[in-house]
């Protein structure tokens, strides 16, 4: 199965409303980001595990770890959990841009140095949201 029928499948499979949240924002994403490279993580280790939820990502960052070894990974992620739903935004340097710049305004939201989490799309501003999104983009374009 293709990526896009993996993450259309995963979406699918998440009950409503979450389930509409994660399409409305998936289709944000490609607009964002259009020629994005798509991933789809379905959460199980090489045992077939599961050790965390599926994850879909978008772009393509290179993580380097403090031993010299790189990994290349998703810029930008989307995965529904029990509470909601995590965004995450990945490669930011500054760990505390995030919650100081977006997390006033964004709404009932929770930020990490690369994770906003939330319940639902309605409990949110989006715009917010999406200037995070765009804000990563920029930011970690270089370095890419």
């Amino acid at each position: 199965m293709h990526t896009e029928a993996r993450i259309q499948a995963y979406i699918e499979s998440i009950p409503a409303p979450k389930s509409s949240d994660l399409q409305t924002l998936h289709e944000r994403l490609l607009l964002l980001m259009p020629k994005a490279q798509l991933w789809f993580l379905d959460g199980k280790n090489s045992e077939g595990k599961i050790v965390s939820n599926p994850n879909i990502g978008y772009g393509k960052h290179t993580i380097r770890y403090v031993n010299g070894s790189t990994k290349e990974f998703y810029q930008i992620g989307l995965s529904a959990n029990t509470s909601g739903i995590s965004v995450y935004l990945m490669g930011l340097a500054d760990k505390n841009y995030l919650a100081t710049t977006f997390g006033a305004s964004i709404g009932k939201a929770s930020i990490t140095g690369y994770c906003i989490k939330f319940k639902s799309l309605k409990d949110i501003r989006l715009e917010v949201l999406e200037a995070a999104i765009q804000y990563t983009l920029a930011a970690t374009q270089a370095s890419n």
